[in-house]
C-alpha cells in the first residue's frame, strides 16, 4: 500500500539450512520505513544476505511474517510479482550476462515485466547519465571494467523502478576508488528518487552515511553499530 509508511515489516522471522541443522535467522525483528537508508553490518555468515533474500521474497522462513513494499510475501505468483515490479536488487558480483551488451543487459528486467521500450529506453539513458556508463551500453559487458560492470548492475537494477532496492555488499568487490564512486551514485540515486535502501556491507565507514546502521550477529539484529 502506498501510504504505508513501512516499507519493511519483519517479525520473529526464523531461516535455517540443511534441514534445521544451521540456524541462520533467529528470531528477526525489522522495520524500515518508506525512503530510509539502512546498513546492515556484521562478520560473513552472521544472517545479512538472508535476510535480504527473505525480505525479497527469494527464500522463505520456517516462521515468523514478512511483509515487504505493503504486500505479505506468501506464493510464489506473490513473489515474482514483488521481484518484477517492487523490489531491485544489487549483489557484489554483477551477475549480468558477459556476452551481451550493457544496454540489452539493462532490458532483460524490463521485457520481463512486459514494460515499454520507448519509455524504458529514456530511464536507461537518464541513468547511464548519472552512473557515468553512457559511453559504454553498446558494449559487451565482458569488455568493460569492473567499476563499470558494478554501475551497469546498479542501472539494470533500477529499470523497473523498484519502490525497495536491496544491495548485498554492492561495493565489495571494487577497489577503494571504484566504490566510493560507486555508493556515492547509489546513495544519490535512491534519495533524488525517493527509493528506499536496505544494504549489507562489511564497509562500516560506507554504512554510516545511510540514514540507521544495523549490526548482526549469530542470527540476530542487536542494535545501531
Amino acid at each position: 500500500m502506498k501510504g504505508d509508511p513501512d516499507m519493511v515489516e519483519i517479525h520473529d522471522v526464523w531461516k535455517s539450512f540443511d534441514r534445521g541443522r544451521i540456524e541462520v535467522l533467529r528470531g528477526v525483528d525489522l522495520r524500515v520505513r518508506r525512503g530510509e537508508t539502512v546498513a546492515l553490518c556484521g562478520t560473513s555468515g552472521c544472517g545479512k544476505s538472508t535476510l535480504l533474500n527473505v525480505i525479497a521474497g527469494l527464500e522463505y522462513p520456517e516462521s515468523g511474517s514478512v511483509r515487504t513494499a505493503g504486500r505479505m510475501v506468501g506464493s510464489e505468483r506473490e513473489r515474482v510479482d514483488l521481484l518484477r515490479h517492487k523490489v531491485g536488487f544489487v549483489f557484489q558480483l554483477h551477475h549480468l550476462m558477459p556476452d551481451l551488451t550493457l544496454e540489452e543487459n539493462c532490458f532483460v528486467p524490463v521485457i520481463a515485466a512486459g514494460g515499454k521500450r520507448d519509455d524504458a529506453m529514456r530511464l536507461l539513458h537518464e541513468l547511464a547519465e548519472a552512473t557515468g556508463v553512457s559511453h559504454c551500453l553498446k558494449q559487451r559487458v565482458r569488455e568493460l571494467s569492473g567499476g563499470e560492470r558494478q554501475r551497469g548492475a546498479l542501472v539494470r537494477s533500477l529499470m523497473n523502478e523498484p519502490e525497495l532496492l536491496l544491495g548485498d555488499e554492492p561495493t565489495g568487490a571494487l577497489d577503494e576508488a571504484n566504490r566510493e564512486k560507486v555508493f556515492a551514485i547509489l546513495l544519490d540515486l535512491v534519495r533524488s528518487k525517493g527509493r528506499t535502501l536496505v544494504m549489507a556491507t562489511h564497509d562500516l565507514d560506507l554504512a554510516k552515511r545511510c540514514d540507521r546502521v544495523l549490526r548482526m550477529r549469530d542470527g540476530h539484529i542487536l542494535d545501531a553499530a
